[in-house]
C-alpha cells in the first residue's frame, strides 16, 4: 500500500463518513465492503436484496442494505426528484420509476444527505453513474464542467512527489479544446489541494512539445490552454506545452524549459486529450507496476466516484477512502 493511500485511509477514519455502494449485486464490492467495515474506515449503505448480499456469505455487519425496490424512501426521492428536473418536465410517476435504478436511486440518498458520497462503476459505464449525478447533484459552484482524475502512485520514485502524480483527464473528456482543457487543469489543482496537504500542485500542460519545439494546432491548442489557466489562477505553478520527460525530470526539464517554473517537478499531469491520458495511466500502471486510484470525478456538487470495470476489491477501499475523505472537505 503506497503512503498516499494509507494517509487517505487515516483521514477517513478520523472522521468517519457515510458513503453508499449502489452495486450491491457485485462480488468485489461485497468485498470491499467487508474490508472496509472490518477497518472500521467509513460507514456503509449498500443498496440490493438484503436476501441476494447476506447470500453471498460476507461480514457485513454495521452496514445498512438497502433494496431500492422496496424501501420506504423511493417516495419521498421520487417527489424530489419530480421537482429537481420539473423544467424538464419529469413528473412524479417518471421519477418513481427511475427510482428502481440503484444510481438514481444512490444519488438521491446523497442529495438527500443520507450518504456523503457515492462509489460506482465496478459494474456500470462511466455514462451510467455520471448521467444521474449531473442530473440530481449538478455541478460543483464554480465549475463549468466534469472532468476526472487518476491519483498515481508510482514505487520506488523520487520524482513527482515522491512517486505520486495526480494524472487528468484520463476517462471523459474526449477532445478537450484549449477551454476545456483550461478547466480541467483547474479542477486538476483543487483535487490536488483537497486530497494532499504536504505539497502545492505543479501542473505540467502535457504535449508532444516542449515551449514551441513543434509548431502545429495540437500543440497551440495546449500553448492556449496554459495561457487561459494563468489568466484565470495567475498565483498556480503552472507552465506548457511540456512533454511528458521536461515537466517530470529535472535534468531534462533545465535543458528543454531551461525558464519554466515547472519543468522538472511537475506532480499535475494534464494531459492533451483522453487518449494520450488513457494510454499514459495504463503505462504507467502496469510496465511501472504503479498503484492507480480512480477514475476520480471532479466538478461535481457532491463526492461521485467511478470505478473502472476491471477494479479489485482493493481498489474500491482506495476509491471509498478518496471520497470520505471528499466528503470531509465538502
Amino acid at each position: 500500500m503506497s503512503a498516499f493511500l494509507e494517509t487517505m485511509i487515516a483521514r477517513a477514519k478520523a472522521d468517519k463518513q457515510t458513503i453508499v455502494l449502489p452495486e450491491g449485486n457485485d462480488e468485489r464490492t461485497l468485498a470491499a465492503a467487508e474490508q472496509i467495515l472490518a477497518d472500521d474506515l467509513a460507514d456503509l449503505i449498500i443498496l440490493g436484496s438484503p436476501d441476494q448480499i447476506a447470500g453471498a456469505g460476507y461480514r457485513l455487519d454495521g452496514a445498512r442494505i438497502i433494496d431500492p425496490l422496496t424501501s420506504e424512501l423511493r417516495a419521498p426521492f421520487a417527489e424530489e426528484l419530480a421537482r429537481l428536473r420539473a423544467a424538464k418536465g419529469m413528473t412524479v410517476d417518471e421519477a418513481m420509476a427511475l427510482m428502481d435504478n440503484e444510481l438514481y436511486f444512490g444519488m438521491m440518498m446523497v442529495k438527500m444527505g443520507e450518504a456523503g458520497g457515492l462509489v460506482s462503476g465496478a459494474c456500470h459505464s462511466t455514462g451510467d453513474v455520471l448521467r444521474p449525478a449531473l442530473q440530481i447533484l449538478k455541478t460543483a459552484p464554480g465549475a463549468s464542467m466534469v472532468s476526472s482524475f487518476f491519483i498515481m502512485n508510482v514505487p520506488d520514485c523520487d520524482l513527482g512527489h515522491a512517486g505520486t502524480f495526480l494524472f487528468s483527464d484520463c476517462g471523459l473528456e474526449v477532445q478537450p479544446d484549449a477551454d476545456r482543457l483550461a478547466q480541467i487543469a483547474l479542477n486538476a489543482e483543487k483535487a490536488w489541494v483537497s486530497l494532499i496537504d504536504d505539497a502545492d500542485p505543479v501542473i505540467a500542460m502535457l504535449s508532444h512539445s516542449s515551449y514551441g519545439s513543434a509548431k502545429n494546432d495540437d500543440a497551440d491548442k495546449v500553448v492556449r490552454a496554459t495561457a487561459k489557466v494563468k489568466e484565470l489562477a495567475p498565483d498556480l505553478a503552472v507552465d506548457g506545452e511540456l512533454q511528458l520527460d521536461a515537466a517530470i525530470v529535472p535534468e531534462i526539464g533545465a535543458a528543454k524549459a531551461p525558464a519554466s517554473p515547472v519543468a522538472g517537478r511537475a506532480n499535475v499531469l494534464v494531459f492533451p486529450d483522453i487518449d494520450a491520458g488513457n494510454i499514459g495511466y495504463k503505462l504507467v500502471q502496469r510496465l511501472a507496476k504503479a498503484e492507480a486510484l480512480g477514475p476520480i470525478l471532479q466538478g461535481i456538487a457532491a463526492p461521485v466516484n467511478d470505478l473502472s470495470r476491471g477494479c479489485t476489491a482493493e481498489d474500491i477501499v482506495g476509491v471509498v477512502a478518496i471520497t470520505a475523505v471528499q466528503a470531509q472537505n465538502k
